[in-house]
């Protein structure tokens, strides 16, 4: 397989993934495959630099879409901003919660035994150097993903599902499946001061997914 700044791939696998639908507003209901953003979060937990942004371009699904469902336990609430941001002006607040009475039980649609192989590539940044090059970064991602090294641990679309990885260096072939897969999320644009949700209109193509950010479009 070719590699170069404008061609890396990296294959990941595990036993579990959810890249949640964010129209299912309790329960966690996840897309059929990874989706570009999730990708995106393995590749910067592998290598990121300010003077490198990755993108995404194709998605292959190397095992076949296995559902499973179960139930989980769940705190209701989150922290308030106004508490975090009185305890780093003041060096004290009441940033906990309890377990016991935040408690939520709620069912989840996962998938189960993924593989996919991310197609990306990186781009040089307003924040480059004068020693940096694409040469430079394309041997540490590569480095660091033949050692098993990252930044942080790699997830399939929540925390608790860790992703294993590898660099792709051998063509791997997807599954044969052709399927629409209705709008999904594509990553979230934040030029603004309000982050805004940018989709576009998946769908598998022998078991290919083409990551076209050229039809992406932003809905609130």
């Amino acid at each position: 397989m070719n590699v170069s700044p404008d061609h890396l791939a990296l294959r990941v696998w595990g036993d579990f993934a959810c890249f949640t639908r964010p129209e299912m507003k309790v329960e966690r209901v996840s897309y059929d495959v990874m989706t570009p953003s999730a990708a995106r979060a393995i590749l910067e937990a592998v290598l990121w630099k300010p003077a490198i942004r990755w993108e995404v371009r194709k998605i292959d699904v190397i095992k076949p879409i296995r559902w499973t469902s179960v139930r989980r336990n769940e705190v209701a609430s989150v922290v308030s901003t106004s508490n975090v941001q009185t305890a780093m002006k003041q060096g004290r607040g009441n940033l906990g919660l309890n377990i016991e009475e935040d408690r939520q039980q709620r069912a989840a649609l996962l998938l189960r035994d993924v593989e996919y192989v991310i197609h990306a590539r990186f781009v040089m940044t307003e924040h480059v150097g004068e020693t940096d090059n694409p040469l430079k970064f394309l041997d540490m991602f590569q480095e660091r993903a033949k050692k098993g090294r990252c930044f942080n641990q790699p997830y399939l679309g929540c925390r608790e599902f860790s992703a294993h990885f590898e660099l792709c260096e051998e063509k791997i072939e997807p599954i044969n499946e052709n399927k629409e897969l209705g709008w999904m999320l594509y990553d979230m644009d934040y030029s603004k001061a309000q982050p805004m949700p940018r989709f576009f209109r998946a769908a598998l193509e022998n078991g290919r997914l083409l990551c076209d950010s050229r039809k992406v479009e932003i809905r609130g």
